[in-house]
């Protein structure tokens, strides 16, 4: 796992990426592959309760030394940046903002879950850096 030089910075690409699971498997959201020569820094991170009833639960955390492939079950042992913090109906939680933002070395994956099936859209919004 390296942390390729931001300072002399070729290339920036703003990315978005969003899933609504459709179970309750921590689930791969970004992955910033082995090799890849870049930093992704996460800038937004949204949990927003589709259910107009029933509030959920979701859970976020950072996986280094892992390269599971997005929207792939997440097995490996990660450290929490969010732990069962719950979205009421028909609301939004900012997890990760501009303020609060995480830079994702090569080899790493952020996750998500959500305690209930269908009820929660993710929506990430990041920079490939390289």
């Amino acid at each position: 796992m390296s942390a390729p030089n931001i300072v002399n910075v070729a290339t920036i690409t703003a990315k978005t990426y969003y899933d609504a699971l459709a179970d309750t498997n921590l689930t791969s959201l970004v992955l910033n592959a082995a090799s890849s020569g870049k930093v992704i820094k996460i800038n937004s991170l949204t949990a927003s309760n589709v259910d107009g009833t029933n509030a959920a639960s979701v859970d976020v955390s950072y996986h280094p030394s892992t390269t599971t492939a997005v929207g792939s079950v997440v097995s490996s042992t990660g450290f929490h940046i969010a732990k069962t913090i719950t979205v009421p109906a028909d609301a939004t939680l900012v997890v990760i903002s501009k303020d609060t933002a995480l830079y994702m070395e090569e080899s790493s994956v952020l996750a998500v879950k959500a305690s209930a099936a269908d009820d929660i859209d993710f929506v990430v919004s990041y920079e490939e850096i390289s």
